[in-house]
C-alpha cells in the first residue's frame, strides 16, 4: 500500500478535500451532503471572517494515488484566550476504513500542535460553535440534518485506539408532535406573556426579521457564553451569517418575542428539514438543486429546530412555553409531523426541559474526542 499525506496548496487540492465526502458516502442512506459553496466559503481565508482570529491547515490522505481522507487543523485564538486551554481543534475529519490513514492524518494535525506549543488536540470541531462538530457516536441509521456531521462506525473505534478519549458529548431527540396544541402549554404561555410584559413579533415576510438579526446573534453570545467551547461572535461573523441565513427564513417557523421596552427577550429559529432535498441536490444548487430546496421549504412534514435564547434575565420564569407554544401552532398549520432537535449538550437539562410536553426519542449522540499531546 502506497499512502501519502499532502498539504493542501492550491484550489484544485481544496475543491478535492471537500468534495471527498460526496464519495465516500455515496449511495448511504443517512449522509446528508453539505452544499459545496457553503464549505469552500468556510474554509478560505478570504471568505470567512473566523479567520480573523483563527489559523487553519488542511490535509488530504492519497492511498495509492487516490483521495482517502482529509483532516483540517483550526487554531482558533479567540477559544485559547477565552478558556486558557491550550487546545488545537481538527474538525473535517473523513477517511476510508483503514486505521492507517486515520492515524497519519492525526499526526498531522497533533505534529501542528506540538510546534504551536498547544497541550492537546480535540474535536471534530469548527470555527466557531455554528460550523458542524462532533462525531457520531450512536444514530448510524438515521438520516442526518443540514447542521450535523454523519459518518461511519468505524470513525470513534479507530478514534478509541488511537488514545481519544470523550470530552463533551451532545444528544439529538426526535419529537413527536402532537396534531393540537397541548392545552396546558397555551395557558402557560397565557400567563407568562402578562406576567412579564411579554409579546410576540408579528412576522409576514423575511425581510421582517432583518431588523433583529443583530440582536438575535447577540443574545447568543450572551446565553450562550458558558457552553462548552463556545467563543463571541464577532460583529464582522454577525454580518456575515446575517447574509448567509437570514434571505431564506421561513418567518412561520421563527419566534421572536420582545419585552415591553421593545428589545429582544428570546427567540427560537426553525426551518423546515432539507435533509432530502440536500440529498437530491448532493452538493449543487445548480442547475436542479435549488429546486429540490425550494420545494422541501413549503411542503414538509419534518422540521429542524436550530437554535433557542432567552435572555438570562428571563431564563426560569416560562418564558420556554411561549416559543414552544408559537412553533407548536405553527407545525401544526403547516402538517409538521416531527421535529429534530439537532445537537445539544448531555448536560443542559434547560434545553432539554423544553421538550417535556411532547413524546421524543433520544436517537442521536456525537462525541467531541481529546488527546493530550504533552
Amino acid at each position: 500500500m502506497s499512502l501519502l499525506v499532502k498539504e493542501v496548496s492550491s484550489s484544485k487540492e481544496l475543491k478535492d478535500f471537500v468534495n471527498f465526502p460526496y464519495h465516500l458516502y455515496k449511495g448511504n442512506p443517512y449522509y446528508v451532503p453539505p452544499l459545496q459553496f457553503d464549505e469552500l466559503n468556510t474554509l478560505r481565508k478570504e471568505k470567512n471572517p473566523a479567520f480573523d482570529y483563527c489559523e487553519a491547515r488542511y490535509w488530504l490522505a492519497y492511498k495509492n494515488g487516490r483521495v482517502a481522507g482529509r483532516i483540517a487543523g483550526i487554531l482558533n485564538h479567540a477559544f485559547i484566550e477565552k478558556w486558557k486551554k491550550n487546545y488545537l481543534r481538527f474538525g473535517w475529519f473523513d477517511f476510508v476504513d483503514d486505521r492507517g490513514v486515520a492515524e497519519e492524518l492525526l499526526a498531522k494535525v497533533e505534529s501542528w500542535a506540538r510546534e504551536m506549543n498547544m497541550e492537546a488536540v480535540h474535536g471534530p470541531m469548527g470555527f466557531t460553535d455554528l460550523d458542524h462538530e462532533g462525531m457520531l457516536v450512536e444514530g448510524y441509521d438515521r438520516v442526518g440534518t443540514l447542521a450535523t456531521i454523519y459518518n461511519h462506525p468505524y470513525y470513534p473505534k479507530y478514534m478509541e485506539e488511537m488514545g481519544y478519549q470523550k470530552e463533551a458529548d451532545w444528544v439529538e431527540y426526535l419529537i413527536h408532535l402532537p396534531k393540537q396544541p397541548p392545552e396546558n402549554l397555551e395557558r402557560i404561555a397565557s400567563l407568562v406573556k402578562k406576567r412579564c410584559q411579554l409579546q410576540v413579533v408579528k412576522l409576514r415576510r423575511a425581510k421582517d426579521v432583518l431588523p433583529y438579526a443583530k440582536d438575535v446573534f447577540q443574545l447568543i453570545n450572551i446565553t450562550y457564553a458558558d457552553l462548552f467551547g463556545v467563543v463571541p461572535l464577532t460583529d464582522k461573523q454577525i454580518d456575515y451569517y446575517t447574509q448567509q441565513y437570514f434571505s431564506f427564513i421561513k418567518t412561520d417557523f421563527v419566534s421572536l418575542i420582545t419585552d415591553h421596552d421593545g428589545k429582544l427577550a428570546a427567540f427560537g429559529i426553525t426551518m423546515p428539514s432539507l435533509s432530502k432535498a440536500l440529498q437530491k441536490a448532493n452538493g449543487q444548487l445548480f442547475p436542479f438543486g435549488i429546486f429540490h430546496l425550494l420545494k422541501a421549504l413549503r411542503k414538509n412534514n419534518i422540521i429542524d429546530l436550530y437554535i433557542v435564547a432567552i435572555r438570562p434575565d428571563l431564563q426560569g420564569k416560562g418564558v420556554n412555553a411561549i416559543l414552544i407554544d408559537e412553533l407548536t401552532k405553527s407545525c401544526i398549520k403547516h402538517g409538521v409531523e416531527y421535529a429534530e432537535t439537532n445537537p445539544e449538550l448531555e448536560k443542559n437539562t434547560k434545553v432539554q426541559a423544553m421538550w417535556d410536553y411532547f413524546e421524543t426519542e433520544q436517537h442521536k449522540r456525537r462525541r467531541c474526542y481529546f488527546k493530550s499531546i504533552r
